[in-house]
């Protein structure tokens, strides 16, 4: 059981990660660091993106320590592997629950976003590093998704401080390298045009996301027990399809009501106002 939780950890490590780029921090970090902004501000987007890679992966590892501590204490009550399964497929449904909004339920989260202030008052590197950091630890910003905590409380459950750290810094990295998105972004079109599609993908990867946790449940689910695996598999089927048939109806009356779409990408002026400076 222990190397299903933590396979099954790995795969929602990388999912929250993705996911959490997806954030209002995120999609920040992905205006205010480019190739555009930098050369702005007489930087080398190269050298700040570094940066930011080097404090994301180090925040993700303080994340893992932290993970790591956690893990120490489950692996102090030696919990049988049908008590760990039990408690990994509990925490995994709740956060598929949470992320698909069934019944408006929604894990806390708090809304905080880096200090802006830091492009203007600091070096390259204080600033990278530290909005790297930041983000790598996956708590310190805005919290978009419940995988994020699911993916620390499977980290704990799997027992071993070694996979807690590598899970931690693994999800620190994939933030970080979120970065390079932005990559090719040298004037103001480009950026519009790169947020625009951004935003697009966003429900996507959330629904991405909450298939990955599915798969994770049901992965566990059967592990424990083919009764409970089959009770879970038929439990979230028939949720899915409820979820489904809301979405399409949903779909249909906001078409109806709003026959034209507004734009969904950040205020053009604002962006701009952010990354030139």
């Amino acid at each position: 059981m222990t190397t299903l939780i933590l396979s099954v950890a790995a795969l929602v490590t990388v999912a929250s990660a993705v996911r959490s780029t997806w954030s209002p921090c995120g999609l920040s970090m992905l205006a205010s660091i480019t190739p555009l902004s930098e050369t702005g501000r007489g930087n080398r987007f190269r050298t700040t993106a570094a940066w930011f890679v080097v404090g994301s992966t180090i925040g993700g590892l303080t994340l893992g320590l932290g993970v790591a501590i956690l893990a120490v204490g489950v692996h102090g009550l030696a919990l049988s592997s049908t008590a760990a399964g039990v408690a990994a497929l509990v925490i995994t449904i709740l956060a598929v629950a949470s992320d698909a909004g069934v019944k408006g339920l929604r894990v806390p989260v708090h809304h905080r976003q880096v200090n802006e202030r830091w492009l203007d008052q600091f070096r390259p590197w204080v600033y990278g590093a530290g909005f790297g950091w930041q983000i790598g630890t996956g708590l310190a910003t805005y919290i978009t998704s419940a995988a994020v905590y699911l993916m620390i409380v499977l980290g704990a459950l799997g027992g071993s401080p070694v996979w807690a750290v590598s899970l931690g810094m693994a999800f620190g990295l994939v933030r970080g390298l979120s970065v390079l998105l932005g990559r090719n972004i040298t004037n103001p079109d480009e950026l519009r045009a790169f947020h625009r599609r951004f935003v697009d993908a966003g429900p996507k990867v959330g629904r991405i996301t909450v298939v990955s946790e599915v798969a994770a449940a049901l992965a566990i689910a059967w592990s424990v027990s083919p009764m409970i695996g089959v009770g879970v598999s038929g439990a979230l089927t028939i949720a899915g399809a409820g979820w489904l048939a809301r979405r399409a109806t949903a779909g249909v009356a906001g078409h109806a009501s709003h026959p034209s779409t507004p734009d969904p990408t950040p205020d053009a002026g604002h962006l701009e106002r952010v990354t030139v400076r």
